[in-house]
């Protein structure tokens, strides 16, 4: 199994961005714990973070026939971008939206996600530990399917 890590923008800023929303991991540091648990299950595993929603898009499209589920946090572009959601649509890859901090508790605007139609399951409020979850979650459907 290979699964795509994908993180939008400001997550390559944790550890220094609201430690109080985000906690003190870094993003290194993240990475590096979700490859050991992935390493531990035997999956395969690849991240990508950008703060540009273009290049976002094109890994997605550069997933089809690559991955065969994809992680992914879009931060911010999660209230804004229909072109992610469309992206997640064309290739048909599953996918888990994650998010660090406790979105429903948080403000208004932050209530509405577009990339949400296009994922099997939504997981927020964990910290990074939500990323393993949405690994299991993958691990658990795809399972399933054989």
């Amino acid at each position: 199994m290979k699964i795509l890590v994908l993180n939008g923008p400001n997550i390559n800023m944790l550890g220094i961005r609201e430690p109080e929303l985000y906690g003190t991991e870094t993003y290194a540091t993240m990475v590096e714990k979700i490859r050991t648990y992935c390493e531990g299950k035997k999956i395969e595993c690849d991240f990508f973070q950008s703060n540009h929603e273009g290049a976002l898009v094109d890994k997605i499209q550069e997933a089809y026939g690559v991955f065969d589920a994809i992680v992914m946090n879009p931060a911010a572009y999660t209230h804004t971008s229909v072109a992610l959601l469309d992206a997640l649509k064309a290739v048909s890859i599953p996918c888990v939206e994650v998010h660090i901090s406790d979105v429903p508790s948080r403000e208004a605007f932050r209530q509405v996600s577009y990339v949400r139609a296009a994922c099997f399951k939504t997981i927020t409020g964990l910290g990074t530990d939500g990323y393993l979850r949405a690994v299991d979650a993958i691990e658990e459907l795809l399972g399933k399917k054989k």
